[in-house]
């Protein structure tokens, strides 16, 4: 793929990351609004309890072991089922095509990844050493967040060299499929066999489907559907479905790009020549020239694989919705509840130095390893103060981690609830320190003008 065509792409994503931080931090502003105003707060802890049906008959599309789940488990389970598919999207694009498509672009974004994942699962294991119940939350401090993350490098357009935009987008995205593989073999209940028998086969028949040329979205995600399902009442989280029919949609085309652009080159050459004076007059079309128009844009959309038309199409709905009515339904902490001093031990403390330290100390220790042993090269146009910067941004986790935090300690009675808030308010402060500090760090590593 030329730069040319890779940069673009890459600016688009970043432009739309950038517009969705914005709504994520005024739905999360909200949400700590309404959970300490007397009066408004017993309204939004109550609204997330209130049972949700799509029955048919006896059968219930939204029940987990013959009990009907309420608003906040939709959110949390399927809702963000639906994030993790597009994340998964993501992730098999990145693979294929993008910034993770060969060792030279995926080496060091990984590399920093897995030191990003590993040090703050330390430094939260050291500080809540021996406590079964606080370590439920060792993984929380492990994601970055890619919206606010990359909402942060926006604040200094273009004084920021690509190349780092490019590496922190890569290690988001790497952290979400370690984020992904955690929630996957620690955070699954007890195996219920049948339902896991269910759940592979609708796997296999979405595998079949690629080996029989199905491109069909709809074909994908109503067993895709089938499969949350199945993987909800199976004890493996339900959000990995998300992830596997990710995986499962095809990203090749049934005939192969030649054969769509031959097409639309034999249909355009159909329509007469239209001379300049005529430009701004409306013709009106025959009944086989809109058949022919038809037909280029029939072939133009078969251009396009299932899964990145799946993926363009998804995004509005994960960025303007799903994630801003998450942020609503999860960032909301009693404040009367807690005290200042819940940031200074336990759970609270552990993910703030998590995101803080571990984050910055994981992702810049491993890079640098990496690059001084010749493994691979530092970004482009970029110096190690700006890359250190960076690493700091990195520590910004939100989405994931507030995710994970709720899988570990939701459920846990009156204990789980106030290790979730500390859990919660650790995520907060943590992600603005990190922010606050990398805003800084870069106003001053970062060069004034590129070159």
């Amino acid at each position: 793929m030329p730069a040319t065509t890779t940069n673009y792409s890459f600016i688009s994503t970043f432009k739309k990351y950038v517009n969705s931080s914005v709504i994520l931090i005024f739905f999360t502003i909200l949400a700590l609004v309404c959970a300490n105003i007397p009066g408004v707060k017993d309204w939004y802890f109550s609204l997330w309890q209130n049972p949700v049906s799509l029955s048919l008959g006896n059968f219930n599309f939204f029940s987990h072991a013959g009990h009907t789940m309420n608003v906040g488990q939709v959110i949390n389970d399927f809702l963000m089922a639906i994030f993790f598919l597009s994340v998964g999207l993501e992730i098999k694009r990145e693979i294929l095509v993008g910034e993770l498509s060969s060792r030279e672009k995926a080496l060091l974004p990984i590399i920093g990844a897995c030191g990003g994942m590993a040090i703050p699962v330390l430094l939260f294991w050291l500080v809540c050493p021996g406590d079964a119940a606080m370590q439920r939350g060792i993984a929380i401090p492990m994601a970055t967040d890619i919206a606010f993350s990359l909402g942060v490098l926006s604040v200094f357009k273009t004084r920021v060299p690509i190349g780092l935009k490019v590496f922190l987008a890569a290690l988001a995205v790497a952290d979400d499929l370690g984020g992904i593989i955690v929630i996957a073999l620690f955070y699954s209940s007890h195996i219920d066999m049948m339902f896991l028998i269910l759940s592979a086969v609708c796997v296999a028949v979405m595998v079949a489907g690629n080996f029989l040329k199905c491109r069909a979205k709809f074909f994908y995600v109503l067993v895709g559907l089938v499969l949350w399902y199945t993987m909800l009442n199976s004890g493996i989280h339900s959000t990995i479905a998300g992830v596997i029919t990710a995986f499962c949609i095809p990203a090749t085309l049934r005939k192969g790009t030649g054969h769509y652009l031959e097409r639309i080159r034999e249909n355009v050459g159909k329509f007469p020549v239209i001379d300049i004076d005529d430009r701004h007059n409306t013709i009106v079309l025959t009944h086989d020239q809109i058949h022919t128009l038809k037909s280029i844009e029939s072939a133009a959309d078969k251009m396009i694989s299932p899964l990145q038309d799946l993926e363009d199409n998804l995004h509005g709905l994960i960025n303007f919705f799903i994630i801003p009515l998450f942020a609503f339904a999860n960032a909301g902490i009693d404040m009367s509840q807690m005290s200042f001093g819940s940031l200074f031990s336990g759970v609270g403390l552990a993910v703030m130095i998590g995101l803080v330290v571990g984050k910055f100390l994981g992702v810049f220790s491993f890079s640098w390893i990496a690059i001084k042993l010749k493994i691979v090269q530092l970004p482009a146009h970029t110096t190690w103060k700006a890359f250190a910067s960076v690493c700091v941004v990195c520590g910004i986790g939100f989405t994931v981690s507030m995710f994970i935090a709720d899988l570990s300690y939701a459920g846990l009675g009156t204990e789980g609830a106030s290790l979730l808030a500390q859990a919660k308010l650790g995520v907060l402060v943590g992600s603005v320190v990190s922010a606050v500090l990398g805003c800084i760090l870069l106003g001053k590593t970062l060069p004034k003008e590129l070159k």
